[in-house]
């Protein structure tokens, strides 16, 4: 038999069983009040048994998300590194224009040793920075920019942090290319990211410039 099958039958079994040992208890009931305390009690034990996913499940749940840009990728794009390269992997990419990426958040990383001890926080200037970085990855493959140049932050307004964003916290990341002027190295972007769903953070206008 699959792992499945062997499941789905021990399941079974541990149903048979607590429903009979159910049945015995209410022997002295009537007969409509005990078929629907049974009825109950099967359907109880089957949304708790329905609710756990395990880990293949909860695995699969991202299945269908194509890493566009690996880490290995990304690192031939932007010139961050260790401990500063805040970019795992790009999943959604448009060429000049838009992209989502992702950061893992873990433990092992510097800032948590003192932001803060008893409570780790991803800092919010890192989370922007995070941000930043992915809008680099788009506008250092734009025309009249080249993958490994620097970039400087000029500006950044408009931000906003709906949450803490903290070790064990995936946090995806939105960023959209709103103005490129080539001649001058001059890029805006605008910028948003999500924990599990719910906005963390967002930007309403990142200013870049292009070193020369």
């Amino acid at each position: 038999y699959s792992s499945t099958s062997i499941i789905t039958i021990d399941f079974k079994m541990k149903t048979a069983i607590l429903a009979t040992l159910f049945s015995a208890a209410t022997a002295f009931v009537a007969p409509s009040a005990q078929f629907s305390r049974t009825q109950t009690f099967l359907r109880e034990a089957a949304e708790e048994e329905s609710t756990s996913q395990g880990a293949q499940g909860i695995s699969a749940l991202t299945a269908g998300v194509e890493t566009i840009f690996t880490s290995e990728e990304i690192s031939k794009i932007l010139p961050h590194r260790y401990p500063f390269l805040l970019v795992d992997k790009v999943v959604e990419y448009e060429a000049g224009k838009r992209a989502v990426g992702i950061k893992c958040v873990t433990a092992n990383e510097p800032q948590f040793t003192g932001h803060f001890p008893d409570r780790p926080i991803l800092p919010g200037v890192l989370q922007v920075e995070a941000l930043a970085q992915l809008a680099g990855i788009v506008c250092l493959q734009m025309e009249g920019a080249e993958p490994g140049a620097v970039f400087f932050f000029a500006g950044v307004d408009g931000v906003k942090w709906k949450r803490p964003v903290v070790p064990g916290d995936t946090l995806v990341m939105e960023v959209e290319i709103t103005k490129w002027r080539a001649k001058m190295g001059i890029a805006k972007a605008t910028g948003r990211a999500y924990v599990d769903g719910k906005l963390a953070v967002e930007v309403g206008g990142m200013t870049f410039a292009l070193a020369k």
